[in-house]
C-alpha cells in the first residue's frame, strides 16, 4: 500500500468492511487503506464508487462478482505479485460473508501474498445485537436453499440448534420462509430486521406465527436478516422427523384428489417437499394411519 511519500507495504490484500447502508458507518482505517491502495476489486462499482465520491476518494476501481471472479482472480494476483496493493470490498458490508472473494483469499494464501482484514459494519451483528436474543453462542446460516424442499429441510435442522441462528432471505422468499418456519415452531421467538441502518430500518419481533402474519399482507422491499432464537432442550432432542410427519396422510390425500396423482406419485411429492426420504415418509404415513385405525392402499 503506497502511502504518498512514507514507507510501502507492497503485495498486500485488503479486505475491506465498507457500509450495509449508512454512508457513516465506515471506519477511518477503510478509509485510509481505499486511498491508498493501488485497485480497488469491487462487487458493485456504482455501489463503491458513492462511498468514494463521499469521501472525496479517487482510486482506480475494477469489477469483481461471482460472475467473473474466477476470470478475474489471476490476473489480481499478477498484480499483487508485482507489489500492487488491493483494497477487496463487495457492495455492502464486509467481504466473503455470503459475497464473494473466498476464491481469490485462497489465491494469494497460495501464493504467499499477504492478506489483511480490515473490520467494520457487518449485517450479522447489527441484527444480532439488536434482536434481545442471546448473543454468546450464534450461527450464521447464510442465505437458506432457494428450492422449498431443501429450504424446509434445513429449517428443520436449524430449528433444532441451541445457538441463535441468523441468516439472510431475499424478498421475495421472506414471506414463504416465515410462513415455514411458523408451521415448524409457532411459538419460537424471532426478529425480522430490514434495511438495516439505512432510512427506513426496522425491526419486527415476536413469535414466528406472529411475524408470518404480520408479514403475510405487506409487500416485501429491501434486504432482510433474520434472528432466530436457540432451541430449548426439549427441542434439541425431538425427532428431526416429528415436524414433517405432521399432516402427512392429508396433504397425500389432497394431491391425489387436486392433482390426480396416484398414491404413489403423491407420497414421492410429499417426501421431495418435505424433505424426507420415500421409505421415511411411508413410515411415517404407517405411523399417522395406525393411529387412525387404518392402512394405506398399495
Amino acid at each position: 500500500m503506497r502511502d504518498r511519500g512514507s514507507s510501502s507495504i507492497p503485495g498486500t490484500l485488503y479486505v475491506v468492511s465498507t457500509p450495509i447502508g449508512n454512508l457513516e458507518d465506515v471506519t477511518l482505517r477503510a478509509l485510509r487503506v481505499l486511498a491508498e491502495v493501488d485497485l480497488i476489486a469491487s462487487e458493485d462499482t456504482r455501489q463503491t464508487r458513492k462511498l468514494l465520491q463521499r469521501h472525496q476518494i479517487e482510486r482506480p476501481l475494477i469489477s469483481y462478482h461471482e460472475h467473473n471472479e474466477a476470470r478475474r482472480t489471476p490476473g489480481l494476483v499478477d498484480r499483487l505479485l508485482e507489489g500492487q496493493s488491493i483494497a477487496l470490498v463487495t457492495d455492502a458490508g464486509t467481504p466473503l460473508i455470503s459475497d464473494p472473494g473466498l476464491r481469490l483469499v485462497r489465491a494469494c494464501l497460495e501464493h504467499g501474498i499477504r492478506v489483511v482484514p480490515v473490520p467494520g459494519p457487518s449485517a450479522v451483528l447489527a441484527a444480532l445485537v439488536a434482536s434481545g436474543l442471546e448473543t454468546r453462542e450464534f450461527l450464521f446460516a447464510g442465505f437458506l436453499p432457494a428450492r422449498p424442499a431443501e429450504r424446509k429441510q434445513k429449517l428443520r435442522a436449524l430449528l433444532q440448534e441451541p445457538r441463535t441462528i441468523v441468516f439472510f432471505e431475499a424478498p421475495h422468499r421472506i414471506g414463504a420462509t416465515l410462513r415455514e418456519l411458523a408451521e415448524l415452531a409457532p411459538e419460537r421467538r424471532a426478529v425480522v430486521a430490514r434495511e438495516l441502518t439505512k432510512i427506513h430500518e426496522e425491526f419486527l419481533r415476536g413469535t414466528l406465527a406472529e411475524l408470518a402474519a404480520a408479514m403475510a399482507g405487506r409487500e416485501a422491499r429491501g434486504e432482510f436478516t433474520v434472528v432466530v432464537a436457540s432451541a430449548t432442550p426439549q427441542e434439541q432432542h425431538r425427532p428431526r422427523t416429528s415436524a414433517a410427519a405432521a399432516g402427512l396422510g392429508e396433504r397425500i390425500a389432497e394431491l391425489v384428489r387436486q392433482q390426480g396423482l396416484d398414491w404413489k406419485q403423491a407420497l414421492k411429492q410429499v417426501a421431495r417437499e418435505r424433505g424426507l426420504s420415500r421409505r421415511e415418509a411411508y413410515r411415517l404415513l404407517l405411523e399417522e394411519k395406525q393411529q387412525d385405525s387404518g392402512t394405506p392402499e398399495t
